[in-house]
């Protein structure tokens, strides 16, 4: 039986539609990392003098709580750039965490490890590699 080719296209359209649709893990992640950067900037905005604003490291805090914002939001957009810098993003806060307690050292380690684990998995990685968010 030969099969229409409208028909074939179609069904590899809804394939494609179906593979690129984004995995709950990646929403959680994304939404949690955007939450996290959000209410950081938010909170660490009140330290922030602009008379001297390098002088407590603020402005640096706020750069960092951006790029949580702009990692989660992009994730969710598909963007596979976005998926490395969340990723960059935790394993920073791992580092920093380490010089000052070993509860935070592990907690963000532990985060580190849930964010590996979500963002590398193979339904991630066909999430990630159409480049853009279904729609």
């Amino acid at each position: 039986m030969i099969r229409d080719y409208g028909v074939v296209q179609a069904e590899a359209f809804a394939y494609r539609e179906f593979m690129n649709r984004r995995p709950l893990s990646i929403t959680m992640v994304s939404l949690l990392l955007a939450a996290a950067g959000a209410v950081g900037f938010v909170y660490h905005f009140t330290e922030l003098n602009l008379r001297h604003p390098f002088q407590n490291d603020a402005v640096w805090v706020g750069v960092i709580r951006l790029l949580a914002i702009v990692g989660g939001v992009y994730m969710l957009r598909g963007r596979n750039w976005a998926r490395w810098l969340a990723i960059f993003w935790i394993g920073f806060h791992v580092v920093v965490s380490g010089f000052r307690s070993f509860p935070e050292f592990a907690i963000h380690g532990l985060l580190f490890a849930i964010f590996a684990y979500v963002l590398f998995r193979r339904p991630a990685a066909e999430y990630f590699r159409t480049g853009r968010a279904p729609g």
